[in-house]
């Protein structure tokens, strides 16, 4: 086994040195030191200063303004207000291959409640015209911290890698809109199409400053549906004279479970999750209308479909199993906030994980670790139609002593170590892109 690991790891090293013939052999530890002193000198004070403004999905108005700000400064060519409030910044380097890096720049309406000194005390309003507290609950100001930090590596490596870097700071990730928006903007028709499109997410999940590379699937497919369940209303007293659009809609709830366990293979992973369950004004009244909100998550596009189509048929068929009249069928609404599954290219991760094992050392890249369905617009850039190359790395955030009480993304006590994440983060993205523009 000690050998097998030993010819790995010189295979690695050997096809990463052969395809970036820039780089020396001390190339890891001169990177580890800049970003290091990055972080001390900028990163840090730029990472508390994005967690204690964030900002909801598609209103990311100050923090697109400083991601443009930093990057417009390192000497980038920088545009404004794509996809509404994108950032694009473009690095025109000779001859080679055009790599993107994204970045998310949204936030999310919950009440932070870390104790941290830098905590989140923002408010504001969202699209939905409602105002709630905002936190950077999913890790996107390390994100957004480490891809500033990127961009000031290989600026300063210009002269080891030949080729297109197009850097972009997306809005509303979180309700999986903003890489749509942006591509429906021409991000590829405006700015340099990318060969390869990377990224990373952050994971309270892993321990921090670890990587990552998932060979193929990454993420799950999301999609949203809302359900309007339509009834009769009566007097509470007098269900008889009426039909109950909550105990239908109850039903509905119930009967949507049968999909994923009858009518998708048992080797297939699914989810239907009804988020939000809106009915009725009074104790004593039966309403006319129930409201039903869902998250749905595939691995497989046609299971998708399937629970797609599925959610129509159980709506309709509960109906019908409980009187409710023909003209008053639920009216089931897939909505467009959705993205498919995320895939790596499997040949492009490969590559890449050899040449992060050469240069960072085999004990800092870890199995990836998916405790859910999460789902990453990031899928949008590299769908099979647009042929670009995707990979998408996983970087941990959690010191190891602490995952085991470690709080979930979306929750008010989320947190993330800093310092090894963004340190980690910016190494590796900076050694991702090196790698593909030097790849023969």
């Amino acid at each position: 086994m000690k050998g097998n690991f030993m010819k790995t790891t010189l295979l690695a090293t050997a096809l990463f040195m052969a395809a970036t013939p820039a780089f020396a052999a001390d190339m890891s530890t001169e990177l580890r030191t800049h970003v290091q002193a990055d972080y001390d000198a900028n990163l840090s004070s730029l990472f508390v200063h994005l967690h204690e403004n964030p900002e909801l999905s598609f209103r990311e108005f100050e923090t697109s303004k400083r991601i443009a700000s930093e990057l417009t400064a390192l000497g980038y060519d920088v545009t404004t207000g794509v996809g509404q409030t994108g950032v694009v910044a473009v690095l025109k380097n000779g001859d080679g291959p055009t790599v993107m890096i994204r970045a998310d720049m949204d936030g999310l309406p919950v009440k932070e409640d870390t104790g941290l000194s830098y905590a989140s005390t923002a408010t504001q309003i969202g699209i939905d015209g409602i105002e709630n507290p905002v936190m950077h609950a999913c890790g996107h100001d390390v994100h957004m911290t480490s891809l500033i930090g990127t961009a000031r590596q290989l600026m300063r490596l210009k002269d080891d890698w030949s080729g297109t870097l197009v850097l972009i700071g997306q809005p509303a990730e979180e309700i999986i809109s903003g890489a749509r928006a942006m591509i429906k903007d021409g991000l590829y028709e405006r700015f340099p199409k990318p060969d390869y499109a990377i990224g990373f997410h952050v994971g309270a999940a892993g321990p921090a400053g670890k990587i990552m590379v998932p060979k193929g699937l990454a993420y799950s497919s999301s999609d949203s549906v809302d359900i309007h369940v339509h009834g009769v209303g009566t007097h509470g007293a007098s269900p008889h004279q009426g039909v109950d659009p909550i105990l239908v809609a109850s039903a509905i709830v119930v009967n949507l479970q049968s999909i994923v366990s009858r009518s998708i293979s048992p080797l297939q992973p699914g989810v239907i999750t009804v988020g939000t369950f809106n009915a009725g004004r009074k104790n004593n009244i039966i309403g006319d209308q129930a409201e039903l909100k869902l998250t749905v998550r595939s691995d497989d596009p046609e299971v998708r479909t399937t629970l797609l189509d599925s959610i129509d048929r159980v709506a309709r068929g509960t109906a019908i199993a409980y009187g409710v009249p023909e003209t008053l069928m639920p009216e089931v609404t897939r909505l467009s906030r959705n993205t498919p599954p995320l895939k790596n290219d499997e040949e492009a991760a490969i590559f890449v994980e050899q040449a992060l094992v050469a240069a960072m050392g085999a004990d800092t890249i870890v199995e990836p670790i998916r405790l859910g369905m999460g789902a990453e617009d990031f899928a949008e850039y590299i769908t099979p139609e647009l042929g670009v190359t995707g990979v998408f790395l996983s970087v941990g955030g959690t010191p190891v002593d602490e995952l085991d009480t470690a709080a979930g993304h979306h929750s008010p006590f989320f947190k993330i170590a800093p310092e090894p994440s963004i340190t980690a983060g910016t190494e590796a993205m900076t050694l991702t892109a090196m790698s593909l523009f030097n790849r023969e």
